[in-house]
Parts: structure tokens; sequence; C-alpha cells
């Protein structure tokens, strides 16, 4: 009861602090860490901790899944190669500086200073997405940063458990062929499983028309990938994320429109709860994790920010050659582009999750030493990352000159817009000569797709025909829910029929878009 009451009092206060975001157009994640800051500081609040297989099993499927449905799979396609080498060249080579430099600033044994190295050697899908939503990059530096972001998690988690077997054993040696040989397992497998669910879902959901088990379906995919993939041993982050790909790419195919903006109103609710709760834990975990360190570690905040900057100056340094491939025209090297993707590359609940599975002991029953400085370090560095980067991510994008300016994004929306009632009429001409469809019903078409159409006269007060046709529809839908309440109120319909008829109101409401 105390965890639901901790979880409870959370989804309360990521509702207001979202609320605070939205309005001084900041990151929620950012606000959200230092809330739970916050909060942990207060005196009398309990000590939280969380089992690291909670965080791995509940939250974090449907989060990677929602991440990875978002991911156009035509765009992959353009920045394969460079994704291909931040998912692995950078992962070891952050690993490796974070190593080298924990040994030398934070005085950490080997073994644990490359388990820390392998912890943070990743960039987070869930911060990713989460902070990338209000940014308006091009295409291809977006579709850069978060695919990097999702597929470099099996190579982060082969190092880690690489690194872990050396830490708990006493003379352990580094195999490389079994490391190899558990990468594949875990990457190649983890690939194998999601692609079957996937195919699985895929047929079933063609076969469905319930909205209901459609949204049921589409909320345990991501927990069935996961779960499935993990038992044979193999990449549960890595399942999810293919699985969320493939059924991403196909999914306009296999719903209807209802069921389509049912499962987005769903998965939007699912999301901000998921990630209100664990960018919230970030924060309440730190002073907790702080609290229990020994004595003598007093310089961990110094440490963590040396961390940090050790981790930026090597990702900068890997995107700049690769920057000719996001880039349209094969020019200089670019370090705007590498700022950006080096300033988007943040970390959170992953690698947390990763470090409070570190093991207590080692193999013969002593104590691992450094476990809580790696912990510390490690919260301490995704704090720095998503409040520190998350805050100031849209000024370095703007200050960049890589940001679309919102007339372009207006401006590709009313083009395609324009081709679709292009495509509409022309279909519509063709019926009318064919004289299979009654007049009226095609008179009545061609008038609404014509006023769509038509931009060229501006009202009184500026606005366009278009914009002026769909005004008057939301104002005629008002209209009409007023008579359909009233039509209830005066027991002139039944409860049935109200539902039903104010159901397709809001359907035709929902496709005319903001007023």
């Amino acid at each position: 009861m105390r965890i639901v009451g901790i979880i409870l009092v959370l989804v309360v206060l990521a509702t207001v602090v979202a609320t605070f975001a939205r309005r001084l157009r900041v990151p929620a994640p950012s606000l959200l860490v230092l809330a739970g800051i916050a909060v942990a500081l207060i005196p009398g609040v309990p000590a939280l901790h969380i089992p690291p297989q909670a965080i791995a099993m509940v939250v974090l499927p449907p989060l990677l899944y929602a991440s990875a449905e978002e991911l156009s799979l035509r765009d992959l396609r353009t920045v394969w190669r460079p994704v291909t080498i931040l998912s692995f060249g950078l992962v070891f080579a952050s690993a490796a500086a974070v190593g080298f430099a924990a040994v030398a600033i934070a005085g950490l044994p080997p073994a644990m200073a490359f388990v820390l190295g392998a912890v943070l050697s990743s960039t987070d899908p869930v911060a990713v997405t989460a902070l990338g939503r209000r940014l308006a990059l091009p295409g291809r530096v977006q579709v850069l940063v978060q695919a990097e972001s999702l597929f470099n998690d099996a190579t982060s988690l082969v190092l880690f458990k690489v690194a872990i077997g050396i830490a708990v054993a006493v003379g352990a040696t580094v195999s490389l062929p079994a490391a190899g040989g558990e990468f594949l397992l875990l990457g190649g497998g983890g690939s194998l499983v999601g692609a079957a669910v996937a195919g699985l879902v895929w047929l079933v959901r063609r076969r469905t028309t319930d909205p209901v088990l459609e949204t049921v379906i589409a909320l345990v995919t991501p927990y069935a990938a996961y779960v499935l993939a993990e038992s044979v041993h193999t990449s549960g982050v890595t399942s999810v994320v293919v699985a969320g790909v493939l059924l991403g790419r196909s999914g306009h195919r296999l719903t209807d429109a209802h069921i389509r903006l049912q499962l987005h109103a769903v998965y939007a609710v699912v999301v901000f709860l998921l990630e209100s709760v664990v960018f919230s834990i970030v924060g309440l975990e730190l002073p907790t994790l702080v609290r229990d360190l020994p004595a003598g570690t007093g310089w961990w905040p110094l440490q963590a920010l040396a961390l940090a900057a050790v981790l930026i100056a090597v990702r900068v340094l890997s995107t700049l050659p690769l920057t000719r491939a996001v880039k349209p025209t094969r020019g200089p090297l670019s370090w705007r582009v590498a700022g950006v993707v080096t300033w988007a590359g943040t970390r959170g609940v992953m690698p947390l999750a990763a470090a409070l599975s570190i093991p207590l002991v080692t193999d013969d029953g002593t104590a691992l030493a450094g476990r809580p400085l790696v912990l510390v370090l490690t919260t301490a560095v995704v704090v720095f990352t998503l409040v520190v980067q998350g805050l100031t991510l849209a000024a370095v994008v703007n200050r960049s000159g890589l940001a679309l300016e919102p007339e372009h994004t207006a401006r590709e929306e009313d083009d395609a817009r324009d081709a679709l009632n292009r495509a509409g009429l022309d279909h519509v001409e063709h019926l009318a000569a064919l004289e299979t469809t009654p007049e009226t019903a095609v008179d009545r078409v061609r008038r609404g797709l014509t006023a769509r159409l038509d931009r060229s006269p501006e009202t009184p007060d500026g606005s366009t025909a278009d914009a002026a046709y769909r005004q008057l529809r939301h104002e005629v839908i008002a209209v009409q829910n007023n008579e359909l309440h009233r039509l209830y109120d005066e027991h002139r319909i039944s409860d049935t029929t109200r539902r039903r008829l104010q159901h397709d109101l809001d359907r035709e409401e929902a496709a005319l878009g903001t007023p």
C-alpha cells in the first residue's frame, strides 16, 4: 500500500508539473526530475527503493514500444550507416572513456569503473523521445537521434553483463568470443522474437474490428515481446523495439479511423503516466542514494560533472564525422549538426535500471566495492543530462539554425492536404461519370472537398475560406450538441440513442481538427 500511495502522489505531482512545463514551454522530464529531488529533500519523506525489475517489467516495455512506433522505417533506411556506427562504435568508445576516467577521477576499482562505463555508454530512448517531441528537427537528424537511442541498448547491455561478470568473479578474464556470442544471442535473438511477435499480432489485428479488443492487444504487445524475449535469455529491449518498428509501419492498414483515435488517446495517457512516474523516480532516488554513500566520497558532484563532460566530448568527436550522412548536400563537416546530435543524447531510465541491478556481493560473499558510488554517479549523470541538456536543448537547436520554421511545416501540411483533397475530387468525378452513385451524394461530397481546396478568398478577419468553413462546421456541431442534450433532457430520446449520436458528432469534430 505504501508503494501504491507513493505512485499516486507522483501521478498528481506529475500532472501539476506537466501543466507548468507546458505553460513555461520547457521539457516536462526536466521539471519532473527537479520536482522529484525537491520532494526527496523534504524532511520526513520516506526513502524510496524501487526494484529494478519493476522498472524493467512494468515501465519500460510500453514506453519503448511507443517510441519505436513513432520511428519511420523509411527514414531509418537513409541513416542506417551512422546509426549502426553510433550503436556500436560510440557505445564502446564511451564505455572505455568513462571507465578510464572513473579510475582516475573517482578512484573506483577498474572492474567497477568499466561497469559504470557500460551503464552510461548508451543514450536512453525514453528520455530522447520525450525531449524530442517538442523540437522541429530535420527528418534525418531526428531519426538519427531517435534510432540510435533505440538500437544501442543491446550493445551496452552486453558490455554491462560482461563487466558485471568480471566485477563479481575473482580472477575472471575477458573472452572476446564469449562476449561476441552473447551479443548475437541478445541482439539477434531479441530481434527474431520481436519480429515473430509483430507477425503474430499483425495476423490477429487484421481480423479484429472490436475497438476494446484492439486496445487490449496494443497494450499487451510490448509486454508479450519483452517477456518472451527474456524467457529465452535474449534482449527484451531489442524485441520490444523491433516489434514496435514493424507494427508502427503497418498500423494504418490494420485498423480504421475510430480505432486509431482510441488507440492514440489510450497510449497518450499510458505514456504520460509512466513517463511522469519514472522521471520523478530518477529525482527521488538521488538523495536516497547519497545518504547511503560511505565516508570519503564527498567529491561525487564534481566527479559526476567530469564524467558527463567526458561523455559529451566523446560523443561530439564521434558524431562529427557522421554529419555528412544527415546533410542534404556534400559540404564540410557540420559542427552544428554534431552539437545538436550530441546535446540530444540524454541518459535516463535505462542506465538507472541497469545500475540498480548491480549485485550487492561478489561470488565469494564479500561486499562489492564501489557499488554505492557507481549508483550515485550514474543517477547524478542522468539528472545532469535530463536537467541541463533537457532545459537547454531547444536553445541549442534554435541557435544551430537546424530547426524547421513553423511556416515550413504548415506549408508542407497544406500541400499534402490539397493533394488528398484533389485525389478525393478525382474519385468523386469518376463516380459521377459512371452514374453509379446518387447525384445528391456526389454533389454533397464535391462541395465539401471544393471548399477545402478553396484558399484564395479571405474572410474579413484575414482567415482563408477553408478555415472559415471548418470554424463554421465547429459552430454547427456545437449547436447540434446542445440540441442533442436538449432532446435527451426532455426525454424525447433514449440514452442509447444519445450516446450513438454523441459519438458520431465527436468523430466528425475530431476529423475537422482544431478550430
